[in-house]
């Protein structure tokens, strides 16, 4: 027992390693890469530390190389997930009651094992199984996992220091509970660092998680289960579930000890599940907390007055469009140019759009990967259709290559309206769309761009002119949780810009910050007073 107050170590941001030619840390990925391409591995379900082989196997397939597989999955069924429940359920109460040093020190030692033994691992394993390039798996996997490990931990306990104030003659207290039951944690395929927050955020709090990673992420999620493992974690805090959506949701969603739902994925899937939780609140011990991020529409507005920013202006579409193949959910997806502008910016963005290199991550000239799998793929091509209708036009890209991966060629579509399908729906791949407005139009336009997509997650404003980036930032205040100043709308960096939206975009609990840690704890107020009335009556009672 330790007899103090303890502190955690002041967290700051993971410094992202450049992966340069003759650097270190490339040679030792591309090494790891290699050597995970080799292997099969053959994923157990554990429930409380027991190794289950169940023999419905998943086989795990690599993007930028359909046929091969790069690992087999054992799924869970009905049975597995009630014993998954009752594991959780059974380790909770020892785990709540863990001082709280205690467990942070565990997801400390997560991040520093992360940030050394397991930074090419995971970094490999994420470009394999997800077709990310070596930057956008170390910014991903790596760097920012590391940061919402250390900085939860902070955040936890700056929120643990809040405390209410005392009155003479009293002691006023605030206990951070966790919720009751557990936590649900389903994560999308597209990060492996938003994986690891979804389960540990809850846990850092005291509450026990099941984990349902996305079919397509299994590899590198099996890896985040071997590192917390190595931390220390005990076994049935976090129990990774994989499976169908249908078979592992249909059972948790309606269990009495469901606490919460800590959700990334598509707004269609969120709102399902909302009404699951809806049609069922009858038989929660507590009504659940339900944190979601879903889509987006994001976008780019640029004004006249970014005439002479035209490259920054083309590098932010071509970086917050593409990389990682438009598979972000902050991607820039839409595009709002004046047209004294177009005709300059269209020269210089074409030659860029088509000049990007893509293929497998393990060739590190590549900017882009393979989109996730054939269901996106097919749905993506569809899109493409549109923009050979009489609205649009598509300048860039346009084609796909299904031959060995999933490949769509970076496209970029001209639109006639703001409410084109284009401009509207979420892709969420290599598309970017572009509506060409009337300078004089600056503000009718920026009401659209408000107004047209339900979504309102990432956007972007290029301006020189200061007043313009002041009304774009009132018109726009409600279009995007987090919104960029002549920056691309891609990035955010945990403790410095939390990350979330709101409208069809999700709860907005913001990822990243103190107000997500918030919504995993359960507070009960304490007051004691030391020297506690003796007499029923009052002063006022008294005779005249």
């Amino acid at each position: 027992m330790i007899s103090a107050n303890l502190r955690v170590p002041p967290p700051s941001n993971e410094p992202v390693k450049s992966y340069a030619p003759g650097s270190p840390e490339r040679a030792e990925l591309k090494a790891t890469y290699a050597k995970l391409a080799g292997e099969r591995p053959e994923i157990p379900v554990r429930i409380n530390g027991r190794e289950l082989r169940t023999g419905k196997v998943d086989e795990v397939r690599s993007p930028h190389r359909h046929a091969h597989v790069i690992a087999t999955a054992h799924q869970v069924g009905s049975a597995e997930v009630s014993a998954a429940i009752d594991a959780a359920l059974s380790v909770k109460r020892e785990w709540s009651a863990m001082a709280f040093s205690d467990r942070a020190a565990i997801f400390l030692r997560a991040a520093e094992l992360l940030a050394t033994k397991y930074r090419p691992i995971l970094n490999a394993a994420t470009m394999l199984g997800q077709s990310k390039t070596a930057h956008q798996a170390e910014i991903d996997a790596a760097c920012e996992a590391i940061d919402f490990l250390r900085f939860n931990v902070h955040f936890a306990q700056s929120l643990l220091d809040q405390q209410p104030q005392s009155a003479p003659g009293m002691w006023n207290q605030t206990d951070y509970r966790p919720l009751d039951g557990f936590v649900f944690a389903i994560a999308p395929f597209n990060f492996t660092a938003i994986a690891l927050n979804l389960c540990t955020a809850p846990a850092i709090m005291g509450n026990v998680v099941l984990f349902k990673p996305a079919q397509t992420a299994q590899l590198s999620a099996h890896w985040i289960m071997e590192l917390l493992r190595e931390a220390g974690l005990p076994d049935g805090v976090i129990t990774m579930l994989p499976g169908p959506g249908a078979t592992v949701g249909g059972a948790v969603l309606t269990h009495p000890q469901l606490g919460g739902l800590h959700f990334t994925g598509s707004t269609g899937t969120f709102n399902m599940m909302w009404r699951t939780v809806g049609e069922n609140i009858a038989r929660y011990r507590q009504y659940p907390r339900l944190v979601g991020e879903t889509g987006g529409k994001d976008f780019i507005f640029v004004h006249p007055s970014a005439a002479d920013d035209l490259d920054a202006v083309a590098t932010a579409i071509v970086r917050g469009g593409y990389e990682y193949q438009g598979q972000k959910c902050s991607a820039c997806s839409r595009v709002f140019v004046p047209q004294s502008m177009w005709p300059k910016l269209e020269q210089r963005l074409v030659p860029m759009i088509e000049a990007l290199r893509q293929g497998d991550p393990s060739d590190f000239r590549n900017f882009m990967g393979a989109v996730i799998d054939e269901k996106s793929y097919a749905n993506t091509m569809k899109y493409i259709e549109l923009g050979k209708g009489p609205d649009a036009k598509i300048l860039a890209g346009g084609t796909g290559d299904r031959s060995q991966g999933w490949f769509i060629r970076p496209t970029l579509i001209q639109c006639a309206t703001p409410t084109h399908t284009l401009m509207v729906e979420e892709i969420f791949a290599p598309v970017v769309s572009v509506f060409v407005y009337p300078d004089a139009q600056y503000v009718e336009t920026l009401r659209a761009c408000d107004q047209a997509s339900p979504y309102a997650l990432t956007g972007a404003v290029f301006a020189r002119d200061r007043r313009a980036i002041v009304v774009a930032s009132e018109e726009l205040r409600h279009a995007a949780g987090n919104f960029y100043v002549n920056d691309k709308p891609t990035g955010a960096v945990v403790g410095q810009q939390p990350f979330g939206g709101s409208r069809g975009s999700g709860t907005n609990d913001k990822a990243g910050s103190l107000l997500n840690l918030v919504r995993w704890t359960s507070p009960r107020t304490i007051k004691e007073t030391f020297t506690p009335p003796t007499r029923v009556e009052y002063p006022f009672m008294a005779a005249e």
